[in-house]
């Protein structure tokens, strides 16, 4: 299998890892792990992080939005208005209309409230925005969110910052089968290898963020990351062997003596 480049809407991507802002002890910090990453667009959370006041540190003074994409997210939200008013005002000041949707249900959980994330998705898109949305893994709702008018599907791989990994990989194989959007695995990483699994099952990208962040050596998990996600991808792209219940001899049984 040939790859294809990691485009979303339209614009194309080198790396395939997407790492959030938070959670990181400084700016400095979360800067040399993203750098460390490779990755080329970040998450910001619009309702937490400084981006207009310049007394204050901002992230931009860290990570350049010139050589990073940012993507302003709506994490904090839990109704569709609240999202949309927070990605309005991020257009407002930034102009930013690639976004990363998230509308929440419960603060305990931080379960996508997947009724308000559809209407959020509906009304966005009818505003020019490019919406990737944060979802649950219900292959009949990503479709639907797909027909909404979304630029890319995010999948949870379990809740937000719980590092359980992939819970549900039927799901995301069933997603992965029914659409040509960008499948993203959002949320639930907690190591290396939990990335390389996203990738072999066929995601296109994964986002990360309290398993780098929290790591006792956040800038060797960047880098860790940074190689599962490549290394999933060529297994991916390799053509893994059919599975087998019994055994299978490396060499022919022909001419042994």
């Amino acid at each position: 299998m040939i790859d294809k480049k990691f485009k979303i809407a339209n614009k194309i991507f080198k790396s395939r890892l997407i790492v959030g802002t938070g959670k990181y002890k400084s700016f400095s910090e979360c800067a040399k792990a993203i750098k460390t990453s490779g990755a080329d667009i970040v998450t910001v959370a619009v309702r937490r992080v400084n981006i207009s006041n310049k007394n204050k540190a901002r992230l931009m003074d860290y990570i350049d939005p010139k050589k990073i994409t940012y993507l302003p997210n709506t994490a904090g939200c839990f109704t569709a208005e609240d999202a949309i008013r927070t990605l309005r005002l991020a257009r407002e000041i930034g102009g930013w209309k690639l976004v990363k949707l998230e509308v929440l249900g419960d603060k305990r959980n931080l379960f996508p409230e997947m009724i308000e994330t559809l209407r959020s998705t509906e009304l966005l898109t009818k505003e020019g925005f490019k919406v990737m949305v944060y979802c649950n893994d219900d292959p009949l709702m990503a479709k639907r969110l797909e027909n909404a008018g979304a630029v890319a599907i995010m999948p949870l791989a379990a809740p937000i910052g719980s590092g359980l990994g992939i819970q549900n990989k039927t799901n995301i194989k069933i997603i992965r089968s029914q659409t040509k959007l960008p499948l993203i695995i959002d949320a639930g990483i907690g190591q290396a290898s939990d990335a390389t699994i996203a990738m072999e099952l066929g995601c296109d990208g994964v986002l990360i963020n309290t398993a780098i962040a929290k790591a006792k050596n956040p800038f060797q998990m960047a880098e860790a990351m940074k190689l599962a996600v490549i290394s999933g991808r060529k297994s991916f792209l390799s053509g893994r062997i059919n599975p087998n219940l019994f055994g299978s001899a490396s060499t022919s049984n022909k001419g042994i003596i």
